[in-house]
């Protein structure tokens, strides 16, 4: 197996190295326009407004209603001051909507119908990327809402894609995953593993990809190789997506457990306690791992695995993923709140109760945060 070089941590307050090896600023990256962000791992490390001493001040900024009988599953994107976020129809395979609202408003820009969309947005470049339970995935002008190009793979899109090197990587539940040209569409790989749901994370020149069964694959993100594969030694089912940090995967691959995998050999570091009942998608930040469970939110050590704290939500599982910023956890749970967390402690410094079950996973830009809830209804966030 090729040797796959871990970066090196970059400390500066000026810069932040995303996980594939391009130095950012953070004057040019202050949004959060793909579901892992761009440094594969949840967090923001560029958020300078908010933080654990004025987070408690959050207040409504606007709301905005979708479509009736649509609920907002979707997490939304947020880039050059517009947000994106698609609903599901809650009559089943009926249509879906991607939405494009302004940023300091909620004001609709423009909308495109298309089927159900679970699947979250990634904008690059000018151009939105979106999966759909009606099979394809799409990419739209983000200025104008025009289609550009679709893919149809056969099959649900709940994945979300993610894009990077002007290749986008989805993932379908007939169990494939695609690697697809971002301007043209064009198929450059498929590797068929199981149903995926989670989105995938590249890192280091690989693709890391969790599937329904339970299993975590690395694959070389420019032809699609097969570099390893992990199996957890229990029976599993897993929607969670991976997160990549300091050359170790992140992943729940069975309902509960939280499993470190080493990067470049897929070797185990260490797994959770089983009772975690872990379900989210994972985030990463500072040594500290966080994570949705059963009316609970964890934070694990990055380097054992074991718990630093434990938050009680409240109602069922906390399928919202967590976003981190600048030392405050954002999660939705289904208890109909959003919360935000002490980072360090666990302690809840503010809660939102809205209209309904919060699954969205939170994005924070700029000083404000934006969710999606099955209320129907996106959410804005801000300081009063």
């Amino acid at each position: 197996m090729k040797r796959i070089s871990v970066l090196a941590l970059i400390l500066c307050a000026c810069f932040v190295s995303v996980a594939w090896g391009q130095q950012i600023t953070c004057k040019t990256y202050t949004a959060w326009a793909q579901f892992h962000r761009y440094n594969m791992r949840r967090s923001n490390p560029c958020e300078k407004l908010l933080n654990v001493h004025n987070v408690g001040k959050l207040g409504l900024k606007w709301s905005y209603a979708t479509a009736a009988g649509n609920s907002v599953e979707s997490s939304p994107a947020v880039a050059d001051a517009v947000v994106y976020v698609g609903t599901y129809s809650e009559q089943g395979y009926g249509p879906g909507t991607l939405y494009a609202l302004k940023a300091s408003t909620g004001a609709l820009l423009w909308s495109y119908q298309m089927g159900s969309i679970f699947s979250s947005p990634a904008v690059v470049n000018e151009v939105v990327y979106i999966g759909s339970d009606d099979g394809n995935l799409y990419a739209l002008n983000a200025h104008t809402g025009v289609l550009l190009w679709s893919y149809a793979t056969g099959s649900l899109v709940e994945s979300e894609p993610t894009v990077v090197n002007g290749v986008v990587y989805v993932g379908s539940v007939n169990g494939n995953l695609y690697a697809l040209n971002a301007t043209t569409g064009a198929l450059l790989w498929s590797y068929t593993a199981d149903q995926i749901y989670s989105s995938s994370a590249v890192a280091y020149g690989v693709v890391y990809i969790s599937t329904f069964n339970g299993n975590v694959y690395a694959l070389k993100a420019s032809t699609g190789v097969p570099l390893w594969s992990y199996s957890s030694p229990n029976d599993s089912q897993g929607t969670s997506s991976p997160a990549v940090a300091d050359g170790v995967v992140y992943v729940v691959t069975n309902l509960d457990q939280v499993y470190a995998l080493n990067a470049q050999t897929g070797a185990e570091v260490w797994s959770s306690n089983s009772t975690l009942s872990a379900v989210s998608s994972l985030a990463v930040a500072n040594g500290v791992v966080y994570v949705g469970s059963y009316s609970e939110v964890y934070a694990l050590s990055t380097r054992t695995g074991g718990k630093l704290w434990v938050f009680a939500a409240g109602g069922g599982y906390v399928y919202s993923s967590p976003a981190v910023a600048n030392g405050v956890v954002y999660v939705g749970s289904l208890d109909n709140n959003l919360y935000a967390l002490n980072a360090h402690t666990g302690k809840k410094l503010w809660n939102y109760t809205t209209g309904g079950v919060v699954d969205s996973s939170p994005a924070v830009a700029n000083g404000v945060v934006y969710v999606g809830s099955t209320d129907g209804k996106v959410y804005s966030f801000g300081l009063k």
